[in-house]
């Protein structure tokens, strides 16, 4: 077997094929949204190597598996290409988020308010995530609002709970180290 090409030129006309071979530009909605979910995939990496604990190293790995998930739902106009299984996002899934986060949470102390979004380098790289997830969430409930595709529950289920899995995660991230929470000044002084 030789060796791919990396270079195809066929997006040199400033288009691309969605899953399925459709041709579509390179700015359509569907490219925004799961080349945002790339770029939170991308920080997600960046994260993974600033952590060292196994069981939140395996947790990040799942979610980066999962967004690759996402991104093939994203990439597939279903109504002229079948979905592909790994493309599909479980009950489990989210579940598996909700589980994570409420593990996290109980051992953190309570909130108090907003938050700075800082702290020790992986948790501050992990507030970038959280701010990309958002991001990715909004681009991807464009996309039913504009009408050009109707989302899975768990698509919206799932994107909605990674970014509060992020914030917990944050927070454990600082725990861990001792890093201090800062509380916004709502006096502005």
């Amino acid at each position: 077997m030789g060796k791919s090409k990396i270079y195809t030129r066929t997006g040199d006309q400033g288009t691309t094929s969605l899953v399925g071979g459709i041709k579509v530009k390179k700015t359509h909605a569907r490219l925004e949204a799961y080349g945002t979910v790339d770029e939170l995939n991308a920080f997600l990496g960046m994260l993974v190597s600033l952590i060292e604990g196994e069981e939140l190293v395996c947790q990040l790995r799942y979610v980066q598996h999962k967004l690759f998930s996402l991104g093939a739902y994203l990439a597939t106009e279903q109504e002229q290409t079948a979905l592909c299984m790994a493309g599909q996002l479980s009950d489990e899934s989210v579940v598996y988020l909700e589980r994570a986060i409420d593990e996290m949470d109980s051992s953190l102390p309570p909130l108090k308010g907003f938050i700075l979004p800082r702290g020790n380098r992986a948790a501050a790289l992990c507030h970038v995530c959280r701010t990309v997830c958002r991001r990715a969430e909004r681009r991807i409930l464009a996309l039913e609002e504009d009408g050009v595709c109707e989302l899975d529950t768990n698509v919206k289920r799932f994107i909605n709970r990674l970014s509060d899995y992020l914030f917990i995660l944050t927070r454990k991230l600082n725990y861990l180290t001792c890093s201090d929470e800062i509380y916004w000044d709502k006096s502005c002084k």
